[in-house]
């Protein structure tokens, strides 16, 4: 199956994932002007208003880009929403969406129907977050149009299957739009994701150490400084599994090395207890940060990726 017109054209296959608090209209903008498909979650703008105000800031600075760039348009974003019972706002949310007609949505932690349907009603689709083959069935089969397989080594709530497994998995019956995610930093990673039989990279981390990241500068750098070796999974924080940069826990006063295990049946986000909180405290990061060096502006980045991207290409070929 052909990808959607939507995600073809880019200027190189990649999808800039939705950084809780981080993403915001500068970082988005970039990224769509760089030709790459960039996007927020939707509870990054608050109160509700601000949503409304994102939205349109988006929606029309791209509309003056294309008319004035005619031969290179921008690429379009995406809004990602949170279908899940702890988040209040999502009918809300998604009314702004259907409002400005968002090209693309991502939906997380639940596969509902009745949001694909909304979405779907002025033509925009819907890609699903998944960590494994049995969410993935069960997206498609309610009405998603494409999957983002999630993967080891995924900065955030990923899962714990092998790129390599998870892709296999789903191309095994689903012939969509798959995205991966995982440790993706480098322009030969969007290749090899390619070659898996992703169509293309969801990257998250390497964004955050840019200029237009609503990110404190002190987790940036420390996204520049670190590794592999520097990342750690753990539910301790928001009940659900996450990787997480060990010395931003170390620098919260804890030692990354001895975390006790939460109650999995809790998605709290450390609210209403004493831990410290997920992403505002404790930061979010993926195992390909290696590849990252310094703090760039995301165009920079991108140039970047595309560099590698065809570098690779040269060296397979």
């Amino acid at each position: 199956m052909a990808l959607p017109e939507i995600l073809q054209n880019l200027s190189i296959p990649v999808v800039g994932s939705p950084l809780f608090i981080i993403s915001n209209p500068k970082l988005v903008i970039a990224q769509c002007q760089a030709g790459i498909v960039g996007s927020f979650p939707s509870l990054n703008a608050r109160p509700i208003s601000q949503l409304d105000e994102w939205l349109a800031e988006i929606t029309e600075t791209l509309a003056a880009y294309d008319k004035a760039n005619p031969d290179r348009p921008a690429a379009p974003f995406a809004v990602n929403q949170i279908v899940h019972k702890s988040n209040d706002r999502l009918q809300q949310d998604l009314e702004l969406c259907v409002k400005y007609k968002a090209p693309i949505v991502i939906t997380s932690l639940g596969a509902v129907p009745q949001v694909n349907d909304a979405i779907h009603s002025y033509g925009g689709i819907v890609l699903h977050d998944v960590i494994n083959n049995r969410h993935a069935n069960s997206a498609i089969r309610k009405g998603a149009d494409g999957l983002i397989a999630v993967a080891a080594g995924a900065g955030g709530h990923a899962g714990v299957t092998s790129p390599f497994a998870l892709i296999q998995e789903i191309r095994q019956w689903f012939d969509g739009p798959l995205l991966l995610s995982g440790a993706i930093a480098n322009g030969g990673a969007v290749l090899a994701a390619q070659a898996m039989g992703a169509d293309l990279a969801y990257i998250g981390s390497a964004f955050i150490a840019t200029d237009e990241a609503r990110a404190d500068d002190a987790y940036k750098q420390m996204i520049a400084d670190s590794e592999a070796k520097d990342i750690i999974y753990s539910n301790l924080f928001t009940g659900i599994h996450g990787n997480y940069l060990k010395p931003s826990i170390a620098r919260a006063g804890m030692n990354p090395d001895e975390l006790p295990e939460a109650d999995p049946s809790k998605m709290d986000f450390g609210s209403g207890s004493d831990k410290p909180k997920a992403w505002k405290e404790i930061w979010g990061a993926g195992q390909g940060i290696g590849a990252v060096k310094e703090v760039v502006p995301a165009a920079e980045l991108i140039e970047r990726l595309k560099r590698e991207y065809g570098e690779a290409k040269s060296r397979i070929c």
